[in-house]
């Protein structure tokens, strides 16, 4: 029988399915949310919770906010390699405080993603600033 034999994984890859993890987690928080008392009325309202009116600007803002880390499963396989470097640093730990700043008051559900997508974030960046001692450095 053979044994099983661990192949170096690219950091590239890693950061990718980082992000890709992470945004499942956005994902199903915010349908889980739309579960709690009043989400729906609310949203009917036109109100985005805490954000206030959805206005188009807001919604503008929060797609934005949204497209990034979905944007970075890609452009982290297609960037070179610097600047994927530096944006997965700067957009993890954007994203990490994020997360942190929504957890009060929050609903059990939503911590216990928000922690899973903070780990995430920080794995992110942790991948990120190590990648010059593990593969050489970026290109």
């Amino acid at each position: 029988m053979k044994s099983l034999t661990d192949i170096p994984v690219p950091t590239r890859l890693k950061l990718s399915t980082l992000w890709t993890a992470t945004m499942f987690c956005y994902v199903y928080g915010d349908y889980f949310g739309l579960y709690t008392d009043n989400k729906l009325a609310s949203m009917a309202q036109g109100n985005i919770g805490p954000l206030g009116p959805a206005t188009p600007g807001m919604l503008v803002a929060v797609s934005l906010m949204m497209a990034i880390p979905a944007l970075l499963i890609a452009a982290t396989l297609y960037l070179p390699a610097a600047i994927c470097r530096w944006s997965n640093i700067v957009f993890g730990l954007l994203y990490t405080a994020i997360m942190a700043m929504t957890l009060p008051g929050a609903a059990p559900f939503y911590i216990t993603l928000a922690v899973i997508e903070m780990a995430l974030t920080a794995a992110i960046v942790i991948a990120a600033w190590t990648w010059a001692t593990t593969e050489g450095g970026p290109e």
